[in-house]
């Protein structure tokens, strides 16, 4: 396929977005604080630093799991079988979620500079062993193979919930423009290897090995990337003067959790914190927390569900044939990401931002509509309308994250902040988690233009691999109709030929 000049404006979109003015306030690089309501205003210098290293410090979060997403191509061709793009999802999740539940029930015990210092490092080792293994195996498949990348998943998972609850809990007791930044950066990291992968992909898509060359390619930025996020973690963000003021005052608060960080920066605890009532530095408990802020948490549970039950399982293998080819799946998903990444900037115009609850939740049961919306685009739409509801999820998936996690921590104390981050994220890996579950749904549901569940059907014919006909075949057989014949033919798959005739109703009302 010859690259269009549309499709280089759609390459250079993530950074157009990215260069664009990184925030659309015009208040000064000073930012005019307070240590408390009875001391001076001081100023405090680093703010768009401080925004330009959360930047970073999001899109390298989510890199190396984006890349492995994006490439997800790559990993179709070796392992045909397994479905990648769905286990490789499954695998990741329980290792997340397990262990962001247990540092968030721990968090106000664990030390967040180590936290946080760990998870890069393990995405840094993680990545490089996905280029170690490639380059070992000659870019061969197998089930040998396939187990060894479904490890390297699972470290993922664990990385992730090291620092993407970290740090949007060490954000949220900050400015929220820092946390918009890390959440867009996040969003960045989708992006960018959407068009790093579309890049690759029409520079190797005539040669030999093309893909794996684009893969190899792929990972080595990746691993290049995590290490620069090591070292920005480790040596700059601490030393910065805004970061240094909002630890600072965190601690007074109460907050045990940031001595290390605050010792990076050479500064020691505030004197006056040991002195101060035990009363004034007691904080609420994490069942109060989650109580008062539960609307907020189900918002991002269901946002990610609803996601991650479509993107990127549905979007890469169950989209049909059209005339873009194998670019579809890539162009589908670059561009969820793109506007994924373009809606978490949407919140930094005040006058497009909710912070209503009640709005918030409405908007996030409205985006059920997409279920039946994909399944019959899918069906009966053609490529256009499935990319332009593509880009809608993307954007409303983006816009309403931000809008949840900043505007939840307000009104609370800094490691209450903290605390309620964890949480939050913890519903928000949840809800990933029952998207990628939801997500094998779709394989069940039946190709056929006409709806099968109709009171009268004569005749079904569908095509599945072995498992997934045997699958059919047993769930057929749990409904209240009378299968008068059953033809299994096995070939190199299975069709299923089930004609049959209804002697009740569907659903019994007894």
């Amino acid at each position: 396929m010859n690259i269009t000049r549309t499709t280089y404006v759609l390459l250079c979109m993530p950074f157009i977005v990215v260069l664009f003015p990184v925030h659309l306030d015009t208040r000064k690089e000073s930012e005019v604080a307070m240590v408390n309501n009875n001391e001076p205003p001081r100023r405090v210098e680093g703010k768009y630093a401080a925004i330009v290293v959360c930047w970073f410090l999001g899109n390298g979060c989510l890199f190396s799991w984006n890349s492995m997403l994006t490439i997800e191509d790559y990993y179709v061709y070796l392992f045909p079988k397994y479905h990648p793009s769905r286990v490789l999802t499954l695998v990741y999740q329980p290792f997340a979620v397990g262990t962001l539940a247990i540092l968030a029930y721990k968090e106000d015990r664990i030390n967040t500079r180590m936290r946080n210092l760990f998870g890069y490092t393990l995405f840094f080792i993680s990545t490089l062993l996905v280029l170690v293994l490639d380059l070992a195996t000659s870019g061969k498949g197998g089930l040998g193979t396939f187990i060894g990348i479904c490890i390297i998943s699972a470290a993922f998972g664990i990385s992730d919930a090291h620092t993407q609850g970290g740090m949007v809990g060490d954000l949220s007791y900050m400015l929220p423009e820092f946390l918009q930044s890390f959440l867009a950066g996040a969003a960045a990291s989708g992006a960018l290897t959407s068009a790093l992968r579309l890049i690759t992909k029409a520079a190797f898509e005539n040669s030999k090995n093309g893909l794996r060359k684009g893969a190899i390619m792929f990972f080595a930025i990746s691993t290049f990337f995590e290490f620069i996020c090591v070292l920005l973690y480790a040596l700059v963000f601490p030393k910065l003067p805004i970061v240094k003021y909002y630890r600072s005052k965190a601690a007074s608060e109460g907050s045990k959790t940031v001595s290390a960080d605050l010792a990076a920066g050479g500064i020691q605890n505030p004197s006056g914190t040991l002195n101060e009532d035990d009363k004034q530095l007691e904080r609420k408990g994490n069942r109060q927390l989650l109580w008062e802020n539960i609307d907020y948490a189900i918002d991002l549970f269901l946002v990610y569900a609803l996601t991650l039950s479509i993107f990127p399982g549905f979007l890469s293998e169950d989209t049909g044939t059209h005339s873009l080819g194998t670019w579809y799946a890539l162009i589908l998903i670059a561009m969820y990401n793109v506007c994924d990444l373009i809606g978490r900037y949407i919140p930094l115009l005040n006058i497009l931002k909710l912070e209503s609850r009640k709005l918030i939740a409405t908007a996030v049961v409205s985006r059920l509509l997409f279920v039946p919306a994909f399944y019959f685009t899918a069906k009966f739409g053609t490529q256009g309308w499935m990319i332009m509801l593509t880009s809608f999820l993307g954007l409303s998936s983006g816009y309403l994250t931000v809008c949840v996690l900043t505007s939840a921590p307000k009104g609370y104390k800094g490691p209450e902040q903290n605390a309620l981050g964890n949480l939050l994220v913890l519903f928000l890996l949840g809800g990933i988690f029952a998207g990628v579950t939801l997500d094998w749904l779709w394989l069940i549901v039946p190709s056929s233009n006409t709806l099968p569940w109709s009171k009268r059907m004569d005749d079904i014919n569908i095509v599945y691999s072995t498992s997934e006909s045997k699958f059919l075949v047993a769930l057929l057989s749990w409904l209240p109709v009378s299968l008068t014949s059953t033809n299994v033919s096995l070939k190199d798959s299975i069709q299923v030929h089930v004609p049959f005739s209804i002697e009740g109703p569907l659903h019994d009302e007894g």
